[in-house]
């Protein structure tokens, strides 16, 4: 009986399949039990197994004139010549020789791994001793992505390789950059190339491409997708043409991955004619140079030089030319040039030949500072060396000033090196002992604080023998000394500067002063200040030491009004809101209502009730002697009337008394208010009730008098009685 029947594939649906109905699928069977499997091959046909056993294996049909050779060596199977063909399954490739228990593990692996029962799985493949076995399951996991299986693969198969390699790429984030290296171990290059290019790592897709010596997808994939790798490609790939003899290709990658100017002379050593042409072609410094000192070596001097000139290597022009004795045409190059190694080398050269001067030159061009003072001590060249010490470091200013000190002349030289070397003891000790006062004032212009306060108080007293007081001043405040910097200030009648008065400041966390003698010295800077009249430093520094109250009498004589107000708004005491409303009287308020509004407000912040009744007294009284607006003044009164009743006077009596005169005061203003308002309804009466204020006692002190007669002429005036009595009363007065 044969293993299988093979039969044309009749057009049909899936449906009409034996064992397939509509809507229904049947039950799943164990594996031992599983029926004959159908499969549609390409050529038109299906193979059905006939047998009970499970086959690795599928049969198809083949056309006439067709062979099939691995069916002809097929061992075990009947051979049906020109009929059927066998091929492997793709997950049992290599497996066709196996005997049954293994087939049958291996079948039923691959189910358990379809339905994700990895331990059963591994529990049918653990007895299992075949390495092509392994390595046929090691290239399932490559398609499952199993890499816990794959390891247990790799290790049955002895492949120490491929499982360093699997443990390696651990590091790797992505799983499919992981199972790629699993695939390029067993060879699977396309598996691996598709899963790298899955996860997006072009990187190692690029070095998956060299390794396997394609080339040109390397390259493509470095340019597209993998460019922070792409002048490395090009350098690998011009390495690989190198050794493959392709010279031409491979120096066009050197110069893409900007390697040519040192690979390029390397692999063309052999070939100076090609070398030469190329070197003239690229037209680049760095290999102008280099094949400069190829010719050089090759003794071709004048050929070096045009390179060298061209590659503008002027150390290089000089030193052959001073190796062929053209001294002045190097000393031309060195100057035009100023190139501190090619000044340096001449220099060595003229001292070699003992020209001293032209040496220095050359040495100081070179920043070569040291051999030029070196030369110039040697041979007494004190001017250059004065020039050449402070253009060069503090050592090397050291060793010049000692070397005048020594000589004993130029004395002041040795004074100014010393200070620049930041010696300055010692160069303010060789300044006493010389007497160079134009020296001592170039130092103590550097002196700050940091410097040692010895020294800084023997400065001041230097320059107090020579009545430079101010300078004095400056050193004794360096040197933290502040009571005897002010007391020099106030017995030399100095004028104490801003900066002056901050150096002399003290700062809050200082340790050199407690803080009770930290506000007296301020105090008596503010003091110093206001007899100077620096009113406004006089107010700062007396709200340093805490005393606003003289801060605000200083501000006060200052006379800036905005920085009054702005200080008593922030000072919030009861004593300098009263000081601004006072000052702020002295002003013009009556024209300015802003004024009018912040006297008010800081006599009522101040609590100063008493004033600001007197204030509104007086703003009553300009309404009536400026405006003759009665209303807005008996309104003021009443306010100033309200503001005595709630004040705290000293003295109850004299409230009293003071209360009374607002009381009669509002009294005769509103009698007047009245009459000039009933005068439109009842003029008799009016003009009867002016009258009679006009017989009050103390009207004038309360009411202007001529407001009252003015009122009572243009009644008259407007009801024509010329003659009446009252008329010739006021001419007669």
């Amino acid at each position: 009986m044969r293993d299988s029947l093979c039969f044309p594939l009749p057009k049909t649906s899936a449906h009409s399949l034996p064992g397939a109905r509509q809507g229904r699928r049947p039950p799943p069977r164990p594996p031992a039990e599983r029926p004959a499997r159908t499969r549609v091959s390409s050529r038109g046909s299906v193979c059905v197994s006939a047998s009970p056993t499970r086959q690795l294996t599928v049969s198809f049909v083949i056309q006439p004139g067709e062979a099939d050779g691995e069916d002809q060596g097929d061992p075990g199977h009947h051979r049906v010549p020109h009929l059927v063909g066998r091929r492997p399954l793709r997950d049992f490739v290599g497996l066709e020789g196996c005997d049954k228990p293994t087939q049958d593990a291996m079948l039923d692996f691959s189910f358990f791994v379809t339905i994700g029962d990895m331990d059963e799985a591994l529990k049918c493949i653990k007895l299992i001793k075949s390495e092509a076995v392994w390595e046929n399951m090691a290239r399932v996991c490559v398609k499952t992505q199993r890499l816990d299986v794959a390891k247990v693969c790799l290790g049955n198969m002895g492949h120490a390789r491929g499982a360093r390699a699997l443990r390696e790429a651990e590091q790797e984030p992505e799983l499919e950059a992981r199972v790629a290296v699993l695939a390029i171990q067993l060879g699977m290059l396309e598996d691996a190339e598709q899963l790298y290019r899955k996860c997006g790592r072009y990187d190692l897709l690029n070095r998956l491409y060299q390794a396997s010596d394609q080339w040109q997808k390397a390259v493509e994939a470095a340019e597209l997708r993998d460019r922070i790798h792409l002048r490395t490609t090009y350098y690998n790939y011009a390495r690989h043409l190198e050794a493959s003899a392709d010279r031409s290709l491979a120096l066009s990658h050197y110069e893409k991955s900007d390697t040519h100017r040192f690979e390029v002379p390397r692999m063309l050593s052999e070939d100076p004619q090609s070398l030469e042409l190329y070197v003239n072609k690229m037209k680049d410094k760095t290999l102008w140079r280099w094949w400069a000192q190829y010719l050089e070596s090759q003794a071709e001097m004048d050929a070096a030089l045009h390179y060298y000139e061209l590659a503008q290597d002027y150390f290089s022009l000089v030193r052959i030319h001073c190796f062929q004795g053209n001294i002045q045409k190097a000393a031309e190059i060195a100057n035009e040039s100023g190139n501190w190694a090619a000044s340096y080398h001449l220099a060595r050269q003229y001292e070699s030949q003992e020209e001293v001067r032209q040496a220095v030159h050359f040495y100081a061009r070179a920043q070569a500072f040291n051999n030029a003072i070196r030369l110039c001590k040697e041979n007494g060249l004190d001017d250059q060396l004065m020039n050449l010490a402070l253009l060069s470091s503090p050592e090397d200013m050291t060793e010049a000033a000692l070397y005048y000190e020594d000589k004993g002349e130029h004395v002041d030289r040795a004074v100014m090196l010393y200070h620049k070397a930041g010696h300055f003891s010692k160069a303010l000790e060789l300044a006493f002992a010389t007497q160079q006062f134009v020296a001592l004032q170039l130092i103590a212009e550097d002196l700050d604080e940091s410097s040692d306060p010895a020294l800084l108080a023997r400065c001041s007293d230097f320059f107090l023998e020579h009545n430079q007081y101010e300078k004095a001043v400056e050193l004794l405040l360096a040197a933290k000394k502040h009571h005897e910097a002010l007391q020099l200030c106030l017995e030399q009648n100095m004028t104490i500067t801003e900066e002056m008065a901050e150096k002399m400041t003290v700062p809050k966390d200082s340790k050199d002063l407690s803080e009770e003698s930290r506000r007296q010295l301020l105090e008596q800077i503010a003091n110093c200040c206001m007899r100077q009249g620096s009113y406004h430093l006089a107010t700062k520094k007396y709200t340093q030491a805490g005393n606003k109250l003289k801060a605000m009498r200083a501000l006060l004589k200052s006379g800036d009004t905005e920085k009054i107000v702005f200080f008593a708004g922030v000072s919030r005491q009861k004593e300098i809101y009263i000081m601004a409303a006072n000052y702020l009287q002295s002003l013009d308020w009556r024209k300015e209502p802003e004024i009018m509004k912040t006297i008010i407000s800081f006599y009522t912040k101040g609590r100063a009730l008493d004033l600001l009744a007197s204030f509104y007294e007086a703003c009553a009284q300009v309404e009536i002697d400026e405006y003759q607006n009665y209303d807005k003044a008996h309104g003021a009164l009443t306010e100033a009337y309200k503001c005595l009743a709630k004040a705290k006077a000293k003295s109850p009596l004299d409230q009293e008394t003071k209360l009374a005169q607002l009381q009669s005061k509002m009294t005769l203003v509103k009698r007047l208010i009245q009459a000039r308002r009933t005068y439109a309804e009842d003029p008799t009466e009016a003009v009867k009730q002016c009258e009679l204020l006009l017989e009050e006692p103390e009207l004038d002190s309360s009411v202007r008098v001529g407001d009252v007669y003015s009122f009572l002429v243009q009644h008259y005036l407007q009801t024509e009685e010329f003659r009446a009595p009252f008329l010739f009363g006021i001419i007669s007065n």
